[in-house]
């Protein structure tokens, strides 16, 4: 580190080194989110919060290692005891689980002020970048598709719906003509309102679907 440096870390208190340090990782953390989330023709996902949230953590238990090998051998003997059981639901909960393990790492090794900044900092990202649930106010039309047996629903389907609907989601799946066939339903928010007719048209051309049905759903029905 050079001399200038050190010397202005120096005169500046622990914790707001600390909390410098959180905040830098976070917003850089959030620039590797960014070029990440540009460089990807992908739909928004919890990801980029996870990437910005393991910036910060990696910082705040770097702090608390710092030069001591016993601590770092420690921590990996923390995170090979948290074994998941069942499959991990979101990325973020494997970042919550680091987030536990960095905090009682930070109070055990009596560096409260990396574990309380850490927190803030940490708090702060997740809930900043909290992602907004889609209301049914932006999906506006109600989707089912009858799909016959042997035949992927998202294979089958999907290109045409990206052809014709801006954003949609799953609402629901069943079974019908005693398993022989599987319905479908979806919200949607076509790329053009005239377009209804052309993507029921586009549906039922495809070998392997059986019906498809969209209404537009009022806010009374919602």
């Amino acid at each position: 580190m050079p001399d200038f440096v050190s010397a202005f870390s120096a005169d500046i208190p622990a914790p707001l080194v600390v909390l410098g340090r959180l905040i830098a990782a976070m917003v850089l953390g959030g620039i590797v989110a960014l070029i990440y989330r540009q460089s990807r023709a992908e739909p928004p996902s919890s990801f980029t919060v996870t990437l910005v949230l393991l910036a910060i953590l990696i910082a705040m238990v770097t702090q608390v290692i710092g030069d001591n090998v016993a601590r770092a051998f420690s921590l990996v003997g923390a995170l090979s005891i948290v074994r998941f059981r069942t499959v991990v639901r979101d990325t973020q909960d494997t970042a919550y689980v680091i987030f536990a393990v960095a905090v009682g790492m930070a109070v055990g090794a009596h560096n409260f002020w990396v574990a309380l900044c850490g927190i803030g900092v940490v708090a702060v990202a997740a809930f900043a970048m909290r992602r907004v649930p889609v209301s049914d106010e932006v999906l506006p039309f109600a989707l089912q598709v009858r799909i016959g047996l042997g035949h992927d629903v998202n294979t089958l389907i999907n290109p045409t719906l990206d052809a014709f609907v801006r954003s949609h989601q799953i609402t629901q799946v069943a079974t019908t003509r005693q398993g022989l066939a599987t319905d479908v339903a979806y919200r949607a928010n076509l790329r053009k309102d005239d377009q209804a007719y052309a993507l029921i048209t586009a549906l039922n051309r495809i070998e392997g679907v059986q019906s498809a049905e969209l209404q537009r759903i009022s806010d009374s029905d919602a």
